[in-house]
């Protein structure tokens, strides 16, 4: 018995050290407002990064199109968006939600601001990062119905050769090759499945889903 109540007592204290997890978020006027369709804007872009914007951009709509929501394609939406005069992501943000839905018949506008997108070099390291914060807003009241955000880093794997001067090399080389060229999609496409798949914190599934409502 006494070992048993130290088993329970180690397992509650380690249980207490474990960082408790995000709030569910509150999904009432998400429901209320249940959209069918999302239009995604141009990106805003706060880094130096000149590309960030518009490569993050393509990456949005098939996730959200895998949710279970109907995403006007991306080109039309430049195009139109161009036309109207607001084709400037700033101008986008800044312009009324309800505006921008009508110019599709959208039922929900969604927003994303790149915050950062670089590759980082010392020594003999290297990451990868990408932020972005994501806002769904109403198209016909403008309220925010949901937003996120989300970091993801990539940090290539050391080399374990067993030879300390070859793992250096190599460590280098992984390092240089990263910094140089470094792929920003697959981070991209993490930090999607992050924000819209993650239970109580993403969004629920679509009305073109089965598990409409759910996650």
């Amino acid at each position: 018995m006494r070992k048993f109540l130290l088993s329970t007592s180690l397992l509650a204290n380690l249980a207490a050290c474990v960082p408790p997890g995000p709030p569910p978020k509150d999904y009432s006027a998400l429901n209320t407002s249940d959209p069918r369709s999302i239009l995604i804007v141009p990106v805003v872009n706060n880094t130096t990064e000149v590309d960030a914007a518009d490569t993050f951009f393509d990456t949005l709509a098939p996730p959200l199109g895998e949710r279970g929501y109907y995403v006007f394609p991306v080109n039309l939406v430049r195009h139109t968006m161009d036309d109207s005069g607001i084709g400037d992501a700033n101008l986008v943000a800044e312009a009324s939600p309800m505006r921008v839905a009508s110019l599709f018949g959208a039922d929900a506008v969604l927003y994303a601001k790149v915050e950062q997108w670089n590759a980082q070099y010392i020594l003999l390291s290297s990451s990868v990062t990408v932020e972005i914060h994501y806002t769904l807003k109403d198209g016909k009241t403008g309220a925010t119905l949901w937003d996120q955000d989300e970091t993801v880093v990539y940090q290539p794997q050391a080399a374990n050769g067993g030879n300390p001067l070859a793992d250096l090399i190599a460590d280098a080389l992984i390092a240089a090759i990263t910094r140089a060229h470094p792929n920003y999609i697959p981070l991209a496409n993490e930090a999607n499945a992050q924000a819209f798949n993650t239970p109580n914190q993403g969004l629920p599934y679509g009305p073109y889903d089965t598990r409409h409502g759910g996650f």
